[in-house]
């Protein structure tokens, strides 16, 4: 996977179900540390409520190497699954998402409350506003002080970016640029300074 949508900001969402007032907030969390935080934060925002349900997705679509789920008090199985479930196959990575519930007196029993979880990320996720997330790698590249030039020009062509720069006996360079780019960037690096260009990823 060479690139993946995330959610550009915190989105908000919010429906009433038979008297019960839910809430879905979403957020973009590139890891768990960020997860928790994010949830953390809505939980004080509505201490008051009944529940603060939510799942987390800490890494590209559908990974489940970073994930959590919390039903908060919620029938086992009847919101944190839910949640979760429709985050896995939201085609969306590095994503949590927190149902808040106000009770309205009407119990919605254990398939009603599956219904109105997921109906909530749904609704949450098909309002959502995405951006494209780019893989990239970075490389070290060493290259003579007379194809200086030539070796910026190539950069920008191949979308690289230089974090770093060093002048000694020859000028090396760190880069960050697509990992779909770098392999050609290499073979095209290497032609122009003859072979005589170090590269290697780091």
């Amino acid at each position: 996977m060479l690139s993946y949508f995330v959610p550009r900001g915190i989105h908000r969402v919010e429906e009433t179900v038979k008297q019960s007032r839910f809430i879905a907030t979403v957020a973009h969390t590139p890891a768990r540390d960020d997860a928790k935080i994010f949830i953390s934060q809505i939980r004080d925002e509505f201490s008051d409520a009944t529940h603060n349900c939510r799942a987390f997705v800490a890494g590209p679509p559908g990974s489940t190497d970073q994930i959590g789920m919390s039903d908060d008090g919620e029938p086992h199985g009847t919101a944190g699954r839910p949640l979760l479930n429709m985050l896995l196959h939201s085609g969306v990575g590095e994503v949590s998402v927190v149902v808040t519930r106000y009770f309205g007196g009407i119990r919605l029993g254990t398939g009603g409350l599956v219904r109105a979880y997921s109906g909530m990320v749904r609704k949450a996720l098909s309002t959502l506003n995405i951006k494209e997330k780019i893989i990239s790698v970075c490389v070290s590249v060493t290259v003579n002080y007379s194809n200086i030039s030539a070796f910026r020009h190539m950069a920008k062509l191949y979308e690289a970016k230089i974090r770093k720069e060093t002048y000694a006996t020859d000028a090396s360079f760190i880069l960050e640029l697509p990992e779909e780019k770098a392999e050609a960037f290499r073979v095209s690096m290497l032609n122009l300074n003859n072979g005589e260009t170090t590269i290697k990823k780091i």
